[in-house]
This record gives C-alpha cells, structure tokens and sequence, in this order.
C-alpha cells in the first residue's frame, strides 16, 4: 500500500520571487524579514533568488552595507 508523503518544498511563481527580491534591494525589509513576512521556510531560499535575480551584488561573504550593483550585461 501506498503512503503519501506531505510535500515540504513549495514551488513560487517567478513574479513572486522578483517582487520579494525588489522589495528587499529597496531597503524596504531584511531578506530575513520577507521570509517570516511571506512565510517561506528555507532559511537560504531569498538570499538564492537575491544572487539569481537581484540587481545587487549578492555574494557570499559581502556585509549588507557594501553590496554593489553589478555591471549591466549588453
């Protein structure tokens, strides 16, 4: 017999994702502060959408008050 398993990991519209990571490079919360807002539960799942998506630098080991923009790409 056949068990079902509850899905812990949740797939978010690529819309969402941008609008979180425009929020956050606008200063307007932490990325901390949008994962306990939206209720995502990966503790790295906003700084992966920052580093993907973002217009920042979002590199690991950069302090929060350093990140730089990165060059357009032409």
């Amino acid at each position: 017999m056949m068990t079902e398993f509850k899905r812990t990991q949740r797939d978010y519209p690529l819309s969402f994702k941008i609008a979180v990571v425009e929020q956050v490079e606008k200063g307007e919360m932490t990325y901390k502060q949008a994962q306990q807002r939206y209720g995502i539960q990966g503790r790295s799942t906003v700084l992966v959408w920052l580093r993907k998506y973002g217009r920042l630098d979002w590199r690991p080991g950069l302090p929060d008050l350093v990140k730089r923009k990165l060059p357009v790409a032409q």
